[in-house]
């Protein structure tokens, strides 16, 4: 796809008459009429200012929308800098077929072209983003795929499911309802892309401020969606212990000892973090633990009914008995 469309261009920019844009009517560029190739070199050069790039894509994009064609194909070469980092890093660890993601991001470029405002800064950001944003959604749709299985009378194990791919988490958030498409696009290329904050706010549309609270947000949303747990599954659907309505085991005399689901969770983090730290966390013990220090008292027991037995002396009632250790 990318391969026919540097084709396309570089046919565009051979020849006597390569076609050219009319640099008097571009502020910044040499007054004459500049080659497509020199005007993208130009373009590319740190000291192009963003005045000047921003009047160069006004004058290609007013005429692509007029002409078509040729100015069309030409917009598509000059943003060939900033397509092909864009395919590459939606398709770096994607193990299907690469080529309806890059058709997508031309697709997504090509849109872009007939919606983008000509009156904002930043156009060339602003269609870049709708080139990730449609590459984005066919990525998301080629994870969401089921493996395909060929009806051969021979045929091998069926491939597996694409995987291993940095955006794929955030494929299975947005599938959960926890996170938007946008918001993922939006962390997927400001964090694992190369596009910055401020560029992603003038794409939106946005001060940079707002799109920086929108990824906060869906980022809190994506880090309890991570780290809490799904369920308690161990302990909700198993039944719970014959307890009698007192606390303790029936038959048994040993107390049920819980942990919360959020102790468990701490625990488990801590333990495996520093295991030194682990032993100052605060476990519910039980009494009869070799421990707890609780054994190795005597306890009170009950006082016998007064019928059938002999009264104390003085008539005072017989003194409790004390029980043994449990050593």
């Amino acid at each position: 796809m990318f391969d026919v469309a540097a084709a396309t261009f570089a046919w565009l920019v051979t020849g006597p008459h390569p076609v050219c844009v009319d640099g008097t009517a571009i502020p910044g560029l040499p007054a004459r009429p500049v080659p497509l190739d020199e005007l993208g070199a130009l373009l590319l050069a740190t000291g192009c200012t963003q005045a000047t790039r921003d009047a160069t894509w006004t004058y290609l994009i007013t005429r692509a929308r007029a002409e078509g064609g040729t100015w069309t194909m030409a917009c598509v070469g000059l943003a060939m800098p900033v397509l092909l980092p864009v395919a590459a890093q939606l398709t770096h660890r994607f193990r299907g077929d690469r080529h309806d993601i890059h058709a997508a991001v031309l697709t997504g470029f090509l849109h872009g072209l007939g919606e983008a405002a000509l009156d904002r800064p930043a156009i060339l950001v602003r269609l870049r983003w709708a080139a990730y944003r449609a590459g984005y959604t066919a990525l998301r749709e080629a994870l969401d795929a089921p493996a395909p299985v060929e009806d051969t009378e021979f045929r091998s194990t069926p491939s597996h499911r694409p995987g291993g791919h940095p955006d794929l988490v955030l494929v299975t958030a947005v599938r959960a309802g926890v996170i938007t498409t946008d918001e993922a696009a939006l962390i997927s290329a400001t964090r694992f892309g190369d596009l910055s904050l401020t560029e992603a706010a003038h794409a939106r549309g946005e001060h940079y401020r707002t799109t920086q609270q929108a990824r906060r947000r869906a980022e809190q949303r994506l880090a309890r969606y991570l780290t809490e747990p799904a369920n308690d599954t161990d302990d909700a659907s198993a039944p719970a212990p014959d307890t009698g309505g007192r606390g303790y085991l029936r038959g048994s005399g040993h107390p049920v000892v819980r942990l919360s689901p959020t102790h468990r969770l701490r625990l488990r983090g801590v333990t495996r973090v520093s295991p030194e730290l682990a032993k100052k966390f605060v476990r519910p013990m039980s009494p009869h633990g070799p421990k707890s220090g609780v054994s190795a008292r005597g306890t009170r027991l009950p006082a016998r009914p007064r019928r059938g037995h002999s009264p104390g002396p003085a008539g005072h009632p017989a003194p409790a008995q004390e029980a043994r250790s449990c050593d």
